[in-house]
């Protein structure tokens, strides 16, 4: 099998791919979505900043790719409705979906568990994982009407090796991780569909900080510089690959 990391993707390898990014106006989100537009496909960026949201757009058609489109919503805040409204909307638009990223995450608190914020835990476990659950939900009809249908979960070191006072964000990165191999499962009897989930590793992003604020951020990379492993999960290329973790470094 081909190693992501050292993936060699040709220009036209997403051509003609609906890819549904979400997270997509800042890190990992936009330098993915930026490199799957150069490489054909058409994005759709999820965010709820939607001034950051129109900042990716234009730069992706200033540089004459396919045109994206925008797709808001507020993992926090939105309901099932609001979901099942998206979905709709993608139907009449371009009706299917061939890759779902889920890249948006809450990063909460890191405290002890006796001292950790309730409302702050329920709102990150939402956020990165129930939040996913409904997208998937609502976003399969659509997947199962591509020719080549993929779904990618993003993970995370505290998945492998779990620490104390991380508080809601590692135990909904293992719920995550569980979702993944249980929606592979599920699906195993549809061969075409691949669910696979992506490790980042330490990248130079606002959620990294926030993290580990006193860390050298030049000590990191760049988020644009471990898009390709993205790039193979994402497009035809990791056919028949599923229920995996891949690393990006």
């Amino acid at each position: 099998m081909i190693d992501p990391r050292t993936y060699q993707p040709a220009a036209d390898a997403l051509s003609g791919r609906v890819v549904l990014i979400t997270g997509a106006s800042d890190g990992i989100g936009k330098a993915v979505a930026l490199a799957a537009a150069a490489h054909g496909a058409t994005v759709l960026l999820h965010g709820r900043n939607v001034r950051k949201l129109e900042a990716v757009y234009d730069t992706i058609v200033a540089a004459k790719h396919p045109r994206p489109s925008i797709v808001p919503l507020d993992f926090e805040k939105a309901g099932p409705d609001e979901y099942e409204k998206l979905a709709t909307a993608l139907e009449q638009e371009f009706g299917r979906l061939d890759t779902l990223l889920h890249n948006a995450a809450m990063l909460g608190e890191r405290a002890p568990i006796e001292h950790h914020d309730v409302p702050k835990w329920m709102r990150t476990m939402h956020v990165n994982v129930t939040a996913p659950f409904i997208l998937t939900r609502y976003c399969l009809p659509l997947l199962k009407r591509s020719a080549d249908p993929s779904i990618v979960f993003t993970s995370s070191a505290v998945v492998t090796q779990p620490r104390a006072y991380w508080g809601a964000y590692l135990v909904s990165k293992w719920a995550s991780q569980g979702l993944m191999h249980m929606l592979a499962d599920e699906l195993e009897n549809q061969p075409r569909i691949r669910v696979n989930s992506i490790a980042p590793g330490k990248v130079r992003t606002a959620l990294r900080l926030a993290a580990y604020p006193a860390e050298d951020q030049a000590t990191l990379r760049t988020p644009e510089s471990i898009v390709t492993p993205y790039l193979f999960l994402l497009g035809p290329d990791s056919r028949g690959v599923t229920g995996e973790t891949f690393s990006a470094q």
